[in-house]
């Protein structure tokens, strides 16, 4: 990429194929720490807000293989059963 000036071209310094460019232009993490309130200096899991020291991509699916399931009888599809019989009766 050339630079003009005065009718001389500059070469550029930018490598467009160097690593640590990319992860300096990388969006940062929008975590805060509670003592200092500093924000996070570590770059953002791609299509998230946070790193993922911070929850991006973390925990498990909604469901029967989550950890703490217990029975079902406040999943969304109960609810809704329960709604639509509490409208026929």
């Amino acid at each position: 990429m050339a630079v003009e000036r005065g009718g001389m071209s500059k070469k550029s310094d930018v490598n467009p194929m160097n690593p640590v460019q990319r992860l300096q232009d990388a969006p940062r993490c929008h975590a805060r720490a509670k003592s200092t309130g500093e924000q996070c200096r570590c770059p953002a899991v791609r299509g998230w807000g946070v790193c993922r020291v911070h929850g991006a991509r973390g925990g498990h699916k909604a469901g029967a293989t989550h950890p703490q399931w217990k029975h079902g009888g406040r999943s969304q599809e109960v609810v809704a059963v329960r709604q639509l019989v509490s409208l026929l009766g």
